[in-house]
């Protein structure tokens, strides 16, 4: 009975700022505890750039301090580092027992930082990788953005198999890349949930329906997570993340976020910029107001304990 007890609480996601991407390893036997182990390694790839001015001390785990993480959801293309179609920004804070979870449009004008212009904030990937992307993000919310969760999003689809497929409410019916999603609880496999998350053009809230679909689709891949009873799909999803996930996160620390923030991802709220598109030059964008962005600023700060 211990050793099931055990094994349960190894079977929750190792931090929920990993949401779609790290599932706890086993306790059940070593063997498993270190294919986790050489999982996370291959997946750790630390970030060439400064500790961020916005915090004084960096984030101490034992001591449950809230911080945030960059989750970037890139397209690459072979000879281009792609672009970060996904943006979603993590600030989790265990004193509260929550997470939240903001959607930024891949559209949405900011300031690229390194770059010195105006353009859509998923091309700061493009330009300067995750270093520049977190450094853009930054700016653009006020906030700091301790950590990043780098996912290939045609490697997405292995992860959602590597889980066995997932479940969600779909709100539009609609047909992408030859998949028919009914209205109503639909079930995906890795191939249905991709083309599930990338369309838009057929949604009359076009962006912004995307970014709900997202949400549901870490969401559902988060529920099946919880609620692996064995480890025979374990070897699957340690070589789906291996393959597909990059994070500056250390094995130890997902250990010690695994340790003191499991009960946040119980709570996690969703989060969206309200934006106006335009064309600028011919080219759409979207532009956050003044209001608007101190409105989600203030949110987050106050969710870091920053206020």
């Amino acid at each position: 009975m211990r050793t099931k007890k055990k094994s349960k609480k190894w079977l929750k996601i190792t931090g929920v700022i990993l949401l779609i991407l790290v599932i706890a390893g086993g306790a059940y036997a070593f063997s498993v505890y270190k294919s986790f182990k050489n999982a996370v390694e291959t997946m750790h790839q630390p970030v060439d750039r400064e500790q961020t001015v916005k915090r004084d001390n960096p984030v101490n785990f034992a001591n449950k301090d809230p911080f945030s993480v960059l989750l970037l959801g890139v397209d690459e293309r072979k000879g281009d580092r792609g672009r970060s179609d996904t943006i979603i920004v993590l600030t989790v804070n265990p004193q509260k027992n929550s997470v939240k979870m903001l959607s930024i449009p891949r559209d949405t004008r900011t300031e690229i930082v390194g770059k010195g212009t105006q353009d859509k904030i998923n091309h700061a990937y493009a330009f300067g990788g995750v270093p520049m992307s977190m450094d853009t993000v930054e700016k653009f919310l006020d906030i700091p953005i301790d950590y990043y969760v780098q996912v290939n999003m045609e490697g997405f689809k292995d992860i959602v198999n590597a889980v066995g497929g997932v479940t969600v409410q779909n709100d539009l019916d609609f047909t992408q890349n030859g998949h028919h999603f009914p209205k109503g609880e639909v079930s995906l496999n890795g191939e249905e949930a991709l083309a599930f998350t990338r369309m838009r053009h057929e949604d009359p809230r076009g962006d912004f329906g995307r970014q709900i679909r997202q949400r549901e689709i870490i969401q559902a891949v988060i529920n099946e997570g919880k609620s692996l009873s064995t480890l025979t799909k374990f070897s699957n999803i340690f070589t789906a993340l291996g393959n597909n996930v990059k994070t500056n996160l250390t094995f130890d620390q997902m250990v010690d976020i695994q340790k003191n923030y499991k009960d946040t991802s119980s709570n996690i709220e969703q989060m969206s910029v309200k934006e106006t598109g335009t064309r600028i030059n011919n080219i759409y964008y979207g532009l956050v107001s003044d209001e608007e962005k101190a409105r989600i600023q203030s949110e987050l700060k106050t969710q870091l304990d920053l206020n």
